[in-house]
């Protein structure tokens, strides 16, 4: 059973930025395929910024150029450091990662762009 915890999220005026930090446990191998999503109100969950099993990044165009996905495989932790945030990008932000057949989610952490 994995376990994913965030932490990062808060409040941050437009323009400013934040980081994203999400620690897996509870994995017998390093998690290869681990990313960001987020929900906003209304809205169904979308992909952010996503690693693939061959280790490439995927992000969504609307976060292209401001949003940079990283992590630590020795720590199992995926980051995601987010600038030029913008009040659309206001969500509850969530880990997601794919490991021996399975989905696991963290609890969100919420974020949250003032204009």
């Amino acid at each position: 059973q994995v376990q994913l915890v965030e932490s990062g999220g808060g409040l941050v005026q437009t323009g400013g930025s934040l980081r994203l930090s999400c620690v897996a446990s509870g994995s017998s191998f390093t998690i290869r395929i681990m990313g960001w999503y987020r929900q906003a109100p209304g809205k169904q969950r979308e992909s952010v910024a996503t690693f693939t099993s061959g280790g490439i990044t995927n992000y969504a165009d609307s976060v292209k150029g401001r949003f940079t996905i990283s992590r630590d495989n020795g720590k199992n932790t995926v980051y995601l450091q987010m600038d030029s945030l913008k009040p659309e990008d206001t969500a509850v932000y969530y880990c997601g990662v794919f490991y021996s057949g399975n989905v696991y989610w963290g609890q969100g952490t919420q974020v949250t762009v003032s204009s």
